[in-house]
């Protein structure tokens, strides 16, 4: 693990990707501007968008940015396992750009570290941007074993207090999560198999797996932009779900549970969804929720890569 020397805190990488998302981006730069503590580094990922993000905004204008440009898209998982890789930092903080940071977001991040040496990821309480008052994310539910579905606690709700007890929690959200090295070192990084979606379940499975605590931190907060990246009826947004809800199941069940499971996704889930599909019109959605199904009879479910 590498120790942070004892002359100055703990050296924070925030990781966040740019898509075809530049001025997105840039809003979260300008958020970074407020951020109150004083070692970090910033490493926008650029995964091959059609504009030079640099157009749109230059990386000198914000504290200790760098902007790394790579020659093809690798996704969410392979995006940011490419910017750990030339993260410096003690803490990765690997963020969504549609999302903006408080002053202290960093700081009571890394307090739950302080307090637990057992805590290998920490996560932030997510509010959503439209609407600051309302949750989207404090923590996860257990995964069902059985259906390969879960439910975000606090989701759409108003935060009154009600969730401000810190505490450990199924799984990372993607959206913002800080991992300290030695998890990384331990565990290795997000599956690139999974490319969207799904990536921080089978990730955080294999953290737990590992000794470490999940944690969920009430005490930062970030507002997200939910949806700004894929969208809610985007084709490829019900190839991936699909594909990797599966993929997931495969990679982390039981013999009986995946027995289950591929009896529940047959027979009811299947039907079900492409009744809804063919009802709404959706026939694009239909043709890639088929080929995420598609993808796991030819594809093997165990290599990380």
């Amino acid at each position: 693990m590498n120790s942070p020397a004892l002359d100055r805190p703990p050296l924070v990488s925030i990781i966040t990707l740019n898509y075809n998302q530049a001025t997105v981006t840039a809003e979260f730069l300008e958020s970074c501007k407020r951020i109150g503590y004083p070692h970090f580094e910033i490493l926008v990922c650029d995964m091959a968008s059609s504009v030079d993000p640099a157009t749109v905004f230059n990386p000198a204008d914000y504290p200790n940015t760098r902007l790394l440009i790579s020659d093809k898209n690798l996704g969410f998982a392979g995006g940011n396992n490419w910017g750990i890789r030339q993260a410096k930092g003690d803490f990765i903080f690997i963020v969504n750009n549609d999302t903006e940071l408080e002053a202290d977001t960093i700081d009571q991040l890394l307090l739950a570290f302080k307090e637990n040496a057992q805590i290998g990821v920490v996560c932030p309480k997510i509010k959503y941007f439209a609407d600051r008052r309302i949750i989207q994310y404090a923590g996860f539910r257990p995964m069902n074993p059985y259906t390969g579905r879960t439910s975000t606690i606090g989701d759409l709700e108003p935060d009154n207090g009600q969730y401000n007890v810190a505490g450990p929690t199924q799984a990372a959200h993607g959206c913002a999560m800080m991992v300290k090295r030695e998890v990384i070192e331990k565990t290795g990084m997000f599956p690139e198999k999974f490319f969207l979606y799904y990536e921080e379940w089978d990730w955080s499975a294999r953290i737990r797996k590992a000794g470490y605590l999940i944690w969920y931190q009430p005490l930062a907060t970030i507002y997200h932009k939910e949806s700004m990246t894929v969208g809610k009826e985007n084709p490829l947004k019900a190839y991936y779900h699909t594909r990797n809800r599966i993929l997931y199941m495969r990679r982390n069940s039981s013999f009986f549970q995946g027995l289950v499971f591929t009896f529940y996704f047959t027979f009811i889930a299947l039907p079900k969804s492409v009744f809804t599909y063919l009802k709404r019109g959706q026939f694009p959605q239909l043709k890639f929720f088929l080929k995420g199904i598609a993808y796991n009879l030819t594809h093997n479910a165990k290599s990380v890569q």
